[in-house]
């Protein structure tokens, strides 16, 4: 008599069950039943848009071992830490383990004792990795940061390109490609590298709702941050700024002001890097000032703010850079300054790359992309979202555009006289000489020039230089003036069907100026952050408003003490979103708490009758 074979878990059953939700989002449900299927397939999903689950469900629905490829130490241990919490057996295989515990996970491994396990790429491909996995039952890969595999991508990594292995080795294996960042060429680009163009593409929405875009004009990049920090003290976020020194000095300063801050960057020993880590990861309230070598891979949820103090490279890094605020879906906030020195400097770095003409046309156009967004007149998640190719048809209501639309103007006048000072120049000097002609600075260059004899020296005094300066980098932005790396960044005309008639004054223009400066020192990043609120209220629907401060505080205080004797981070315990539920719902049964979004099966058997101790004392 045969048996018949084992009927596969139900993927709905399996979300519930273990992971706690009620239900898939976006496109996930279509994903995880092509996987299941045996599809393989390119997704493309935000941060915090629940790329995880497209892989970790399957793994556990198909026989065998799931293989995550992941770049990051970081990252594969929290999320194997977090999948213990939620009853699965998982494990990790990377450089920072001793031989013991990397001799204890192929044991599992071969044993079928594992649902998933996570490889660096690196690993995978070294010495007999690849032949000892051929042995075993497979459920499917997962290739996460699929973009590293990518020249046009922002964060290429050659040992990536060597993954195309998988679908020689593994014909028959699923293999899913995962990655948050991707333009559509970049998209293209993985699909040929990876051998998955005869498979589907899965695109979810680029946009993260939650996430407020604040752009301001560069001053006093130190004094705007602390204002932006001030209403947000206790607050978990991420500062980048461009070099170690500023990292240091900028942390230097918070750390005196009374936040929890700590600089992370590639000049500090290992040790003290993974201090930072630790403690930015398993504390509350910890503000990390960084290069951007700080923060792929993390998995905390519950950063409330991602604040740049210098230009990124591109509009993808920092889309992937801001992309770590709000992972839990509550309200968060990606804040920026940039002035008229990000840009060349950016541009002397391409150039000193020392990459070959075509990459180095490619990361030129990147930035272009990322000027246009810091310079734009209208709706900045239109256009972020616009880059990636997705089309946001109402203005989102949730940026700095948006929020203060007042701030737009008619700036025809100026404009031509911005054009006029080009062209009576010699269409060879760059904004800031141009500056100086228009409000009549007596400098050694405009003597020797002769520029004061012109008509347009002078003419300017009714603009300050920060607006002057705004006014030339948005008129690059829109395509009516040209920078010319070949002439050192001189201005010349763009578009001269659109010029003329703006010289002749036939048609108006209307951008967005900075306030005046005596205006602009009046005001503070602390007044604006008074009128869009602390992240920390939380956003519309999330359950905030009606969660008791006490009984959230307390729950809070219980998590991290059940993280600090597991070892583990206290959003691998709970998130932030499942305590508001639970201190908004305060269920009184363990029917009721298994109701609540993140309870499964395992944590209601871990920590059901101590939450319910706690949510009937605080009743």
């Amino acid at each position: 008599m045969t048996t018949a074979p084992a009927m596969a878990p139900d993927p709905l059953e399996v979300l519930a069950e273990v992971f706690g939700y009620g239900s898939f989002r976006g496109p996930q449900a279509e994903i995880v039943g092509h996987v299941v299927g045996g599809g393989s397939a390119l997704v493309l999903m935000p941060t915090g848009g629940g790329k995880s689950l497209c892989y970790q469900i399957p793994a556990l629905c198909r026989p065998g071992t799931g293989v995550v490829i992941s770049p990051l130490i970081a990252l594969m241990d929290d999320q194997v830490a977090a999948l213990r919490q939620a009853g699965v057996r998982a494990a990790a295989l990377h450089s920072a383990q001793g031989p013991e515990q990397a001799q204890a996970a192929w044991k599992a491994l071969r044993s079928g004792e594992l649902d998933l396990v996570y490889l660096s790429p690196e690993r995978l491909l070294a010495g007999d990795c690849l032949d000892r996995l051929a042995e075993l039952p497979i459920a499917l890969f997962a290739i996460d940061e699929a973009h590293c595999v990518s020249q046009w991508g922002h964060d290429f990594r050659p040992e990536y390109l060597q993954l195309a292995v998988l679908a020689e080795r593994f014909p028959t294996i699923p293999r899913l490609a995962l990655t948050a960042t991707a333009d559509g060429r970049t998209r293209e680009d993985i699909r040929q590298r990876l051998r998955l163009q005869d498979d589907r593409v899965f695109l979810a929405s680029f946009d993260r709702p939650n996430i407020t875009y604040l752009v301001r004009e560069k001053e006093g990049p130190g004094a705007q941050l602390q204002a932006f920090l001030a209403p947000r003290k206790g607050e978990a976020g991420i500062v980048y700024a461009r070099s170690r020194q500023r990292v240091d000095r900028l942390a230097q300063e918070l750390a005196a002001a009374g936040f929890d801050a700590l600089a992370y960057h590639a000049g500090l020993d290992p040790q003290r890097r993974s201090a930072v880590l630790e403690r930015f990861r398993r504390d509350s309230g910890v503000i990390v000032v960084a290069t951007i070598a700080f923060g792929m891979g993390i998995d905390k949820p519950d950063v409330r703010f991602v604040a740049h103090v210098d230009l990124p490279k591109s509009l993808e890094a920092y889309y992937q850079e801001t992309g770590r605020a709000g992972r839990d879906g509550l309200a968060a906030v990606a804040w920026m300054v940039h002035g008229p020195g990000d840009i060349p400097q950016l541009r002397r770095f391409i150039e000193d790359s020392g990459a070959e003409p075509s990459q180095k046309a490619i990361e030129h156009g990147k930035l272009d992309a990322l000027i246009a967004f810091t310079e734009a007149s209208s709706c900045r998640r239109q256009v972020l979202l616009g880059h990636f190719g997705e089309t946001l048809a109402q203005p989102c209501g949730n940026c700095d555009v948006c929020l203060e639309p007042d701030r737009c103007q008619d700036v025809t006048e100026a404009a031509r006289k911005a054009l006029s000072a080009v062209y009576r120049t010699g269409s060879r000097f760059g904004a800031a000489h141009l500056v100086d002609v228009l409000l009549g600075a007596n400098s050694e260059k405009i003597r020797t020039l002769g520029h004061q004899e012109l008509s347009v020296y002078g003419i300017g005094k009714d603009l300050d230089r920060g607006q002057w300066r705004s006014l030339f980098r948005q008129l690059v932005a829109t395509g009516l003036l040209i920078s010319d790396p070949a002439n050192q960044g001189g201005l010349r005309f763009g578009d001269r069907e659109r010029v003329s008639p703006l010289l002749r004054g036939d048609v108006t223009l209307e951008l967005r100026l900075p306030l005046p400066k005596r205006e602009r020192q009046r005001g503070s990043e602390a007044g604006a952050s008074r009128r869009f609120g602390s992240a920390s209220a939380g956003g519309d629907g999330d359950g905030a408003s009606e969660a008791d401060p006490q009984l959230l505080q307390a729950l809070k205080d219980w998590r991290r003490e059940q993280a600090r004797s597991q070892g583990v981070p206290p959003y691998v315990v709970f998130h932030d979103r499942t305590l508001i539920e639970l201190a908004s719902r305060r269920p009184l049964d363990l029917a009721g708490l298994a109701g609540v979004s993140g309870v499964g099966k395992a944590k209601l058997a871990s920590y059901g009758e101590a939450v319910l101790a706690l949510l009937v004392s605080g009743a």
